[in-house]
């Protein structure tokens, strides 16, 4: 793509796991440890990435040219949405074509500038987005969001098999929601079980690139607009995605400037 040189899927197998956290956070620790970043919400029926950049409701992006966009700005990251196209309070009704058309007016009519590695934060599941995406652009890789737990694994299978068959390398798994540890007495619990993300890492010859507690802080960052890497860029949880952050940027740049080439077959 035009102004990109990396093109990096965040996705899951199911919704709830915290995967637009997960991606925005990534995005700010990434530009933290000095790389050009854009973040591409691909959840057309529910965008999130406007709110969790703290861009204000009803902020539309200025033309670029006839038939493009100019990326919004916040913290330093370029980012492009649904949510910056529509009212978001009113339900998208579509169809899988029209989400497919919306999907790829984003992907190929934003202005990106100069963009080192561009996150796309995937919706869940194995659809159409994601078939779409595998085909129109060469991508570098992708990271897997999951909790430890066993329903989770099931779908993060799915998400890791379907990056395989278009021939997309995983570039390792994220545990989220790994340990619960209560603020006021300091008890830890893996409250959704535990070595879910080694288990599923090994099972698929990749690694668990790092895991992410549940913490209310996280929750609320994010939900006012200054995620974590952010809010507290010297904290346990930033320092977390700084590390993330340190091994995709080395898997991304190991390969090449052109990305792997994409086919799939049915």
């Amino acid at each position: 793509m035009e102004g990109v040189k990396h093109i990096v899927a965040v996705a899951s197998g199911k919704g709830g796991v915290g995967k637009s956290t997960v991606t925005v956070n990534l995005a700010l620790a990434l530009a933290a440890e000095g790389h050009r970043v854009g973040v591409l919400d691909a959840d057309i029926h529910g965008p999130s990435q406007a709110q969790m950049l703290g861009i204000a409701e009803g902020s539309r992006p200025q033309p670029a040219g006839e038939n493009s966009f100019h990326p919004m700005r916040a913290h330093g990251i370029q980012a492009m949405s649904m949510a910056f196209l529509v009212d978001t309070r009113q339900p998208m009704v579509w169809r899988g074509p029209m989400v497919v058309g919306a999907f790829q007016q984003l992907l190929t009519q934003t202005a990106w500038e100069d963009v080192d590695i561009l996150l796309i934060d995937m919706p869940p599941g194995t659809g159409d987005i994601q078939l779409t995406l595998s085909q129109r652009v060469p991508v570098s890789g992708a990271v897997i969001v999951t909790t430890p737990q066993d329903i989770a694994l099931l779908d993060a299978r799915k998400g890791i098999e379907m990056f395989r068959k278009v021939s997309v390398p995983v570039l390792g798994v994220v545990e989220n929601m790994s340990l619960y540890q209560c603020e006021a007495c300091g008890h830890q619990a893996p409250i959704f079980g535990t070595g879910g993300g080694d288990k599923i890492a090994a099972e698929y010859d990749t690694r668990v690139l790092g895991r992410l507690p549940l913490t209310l802080s996280i929750r609320e960052l994010a939900d006012s607009g200054n995620p974590s890497v952010a809010a507290e860029p010297e904290g346990e949880v930033a320092q977390v995605f700084r590390e993330i952050a340190r091994q995709v940027a080395e898997q991304v740049a190991s390969s090449s400037d052109d990305g792997p080439s994409i086919s799939f077959s049915e």
